[in-house]
């Protein structure tokens, strides 16, 4: 299998939906102030994140987006449900047959097409939903198989992603990357277990900052939704104009961090 192909049309189009989900789903998607962010535009990347929910093929895409437009994005997924979900096809998306060695095959060899070509491969390893309280991580040994692979290194990144409720009626998507690791001539076994205590790591302070529950410890990834909704909401609206008073539809006033900018802006 060669580059999957990616239809810029159907990308933009794609991006308006998960824009559009996380804004009536979620009070907000933020990103931990602590996160490494630094340029990778010259680097071959892979971005692996914990596999907790169905949403987060929808924060890779939105994070791709935001934080490296200029970049072409892949990521793998289970051939039947590729399958279910066609355009993901349509996107960079490709599908891979899962507990096969010809699965295990195609995945390398497209993965490697990809990373080597300049693309940006994102993947998660556990292979399947899991808790974020649950360790061991488990990762499959596809992606540091992957990046041992790679002749001349690679650079791969954690991400760490946790969806908790804060003080709204909605919740918060919280992420944050960690210390990128570089690997060049380890092996398989080497590789893999960096890998997991760095995502490890990476889950372990984003944990903390949620427990914290401070907006101002993240930058404001995607806005979302805040306040009752309802009739409640509209009359605590009409309330506030016939007082005069500027409605605040949050439970909690919070100063707003400022929302974060992709590379091209910085």
């Amino acid at each position: 299998m060669d580059v999957p192909h990616i239809s810029r049309f159907v990308l933009w189009f794609f991006r308006g939906i998960v824009r559009g989900y996380f804004r009536r789903h979620f009070s907000g998607v933020r990103l931990s102030r602590a996160s490494n962010l630094a340029s990778f535009d010259d680097e071959r990347l892979i971005v692996y994140a914990n596999h907790s929910s169905w949403w987060d093929p929808m924060v890779l895409v939105l994070l791709a987006a935001k934080l490296m437009p200029k970049r072409d994005h892949f990521a793998p997924m289970k051939a039947a449900a590729l399958e279910r979900y066609g355009i993901f096809k349509r996107i960079g998306v490709f599908g891979v047959e899962t507990n096969s060695t010809r699965g295990a095959a195609q995945f390398l060899r497209t993965g490697s097409k990809i990373v080597e070509s300049g693309g940006v491969l994102w993947v998660t390893p556990q292979g399947r939903f899991a808790d974020t309280r649950e360790r061991p991580l488990g990762f499959k040994p596809g992606l540091a198989a992957l990046a041992a692979k790679m002749d001349s290194g690679c650079t791969v990144l954690p991400l760490a992603i946790e969806y908790v409720f804060w003080d709204e009626r909605l919740p918060e998507t919280l992420l944050r990357f960690g210390d990128p690791v570089r690997v060049n001539g380890l092996s398989v076994e080497e590789t893999q277990q960096l890998l997991e205590s760095a995502l490890l790591k990476t889950m372990e302070a984003l944990k903390s900052e949620a427990m914290a529950r401070s907006p101002a410890a993240f930058s404001l990834v995607q806005n979302g939704t805040a306040g009752t909704g309802g009739f409640y909401e509209i009359g605590q609206r009409v309330l506030a104009t016939i007082r005069r008073r500027r409605f605040q539809p949050e439970h909690t006033a919070v100063v707003a961090p400022p929302p974060i900018h992709g590379q091209e802006g910085r």
